[in-house]
């Protein structure tokens, strides 16, 4: 069965009604995951875009996205703000899933930084800890949906395009930066990105542990698959909203008001964070 398949014409059609709203031309766009939708207060003199306002744009059915966009400044760097995403678990297709990212191509941004709330495999990590993405595992993208899978638009991006570097080495070096100069902990791992929206077993943990995994979650890595091929660099950040159970019978349920409240605990650091990372990178952005 084909994927759902969006035309060109369709994605300028979403990106047009964004720049008819808003004076803005954003440089960076920042996608917020569960429970991290406050730190979208932080955009100056922002234009507010509901999403259902704009042709063709998924709406988040999940308790956590709100579903809008904020277009503004922040620390001087003209962004873009998704105010929550939508998931395949919803029962999106994979280009619904990154159709905001297409658009955000459309509109001239050329960094994506992504974030998600997600369970922490590493056992080192503890609930409200934060970790910078060095790379992903895309068991969804390994089992053939991969949003890439269709007709290619080479005007969009190559056929094949190279993820040996998914994440920006420079963006990652930044934010090292920014969180020894504040004090922030920040780990780093892989993240592995998984269907949903049924936690995972004690025996997939073991699974995901041994195959290099350090936090798992719902969402990005189809993201940042279609921002690579669209060619923009990538800075990805997880906050730690529970630590995994990997035997059975252990009395610890995992449940979605947990992953909510520890986002309140994870938006002050993350928010401090990103603005330090966009304050450095305000000198290179020229509008």
């Amino acid at each position: 069965m084909m994927p759902h398949i969006y035309t060109r014409a369709q994605y300028e059609e979403a990106a047009d009604s964004i720049r008819h709203r808003t004076h803005y031309r954003p440089r960076v766009g920042l996608i917020l995951g569960t429970g991290l939708n406050p730190l979208a207060e932080a955009v100056e003199g922002a234009d507010i875009i509901p999403y259902q306002e704009v042709p063709h744009f998924p709406t988040p059915t999940v308790e956590g996205h709100v579903g809008r966009l904020i277009v503004g400044r922040l620390e001087g760097v003209p962004v873009i703000t998704m105010q929550g995403r939508v998931h395949f678990y919803e029962g999106y297709s994979m280009q619904q899933v990154v159709f905001p990212i297409r658009v955000m191509q459309l509109l001239g941004v050329e960094t994506l930084i992504v974030t998600n709330a997600a369970g922490g495999l590493n056992p080192t990590f503890r609930p409200g800890d934060l970790m910078l993405i060095t790379d992903h595992l895309s068991l969804v993208g390994m089992a053939g949906l991969n949003p890439l899978v269709g007709p290619n638009d080479e005007a969009l991006g190559p056929r094949f395009p190279d993820m040996s570097q998914a994440y920006d080495p420079e963006l990652r070096r930044i934010a090292r930066q920014v969180a020894l100069e504040q004090s922030i902990p920040l780990h780093e791992g892989v993240y592995v990105g998984l269907g949903g929206p049924s936690f995972e077993t004690p025996a997939e943990i073991r699974f995901l542990r041994l195959i290099g995994a350090d936090a798992v979650g719902m969402s990005t890595v189809s993201e940042v698959t279609v921002a690579r091929h669209g060619g923009m660099k990538v800075l990805g950040l997880s906050g730690i909203s529970n630590v995994a159970v990997s035997e059975p019978g252990v009395d610890q349920a995992t449940s979605h008001e947990e992953v909510l409240a520890a986002g309140r605990q994870i938006v002050p650091r993350l928010t401090a964070l990103i603005r330090g990372v966009l304050a450095r990178m305000s000198s290179n952005l020229v509008e």
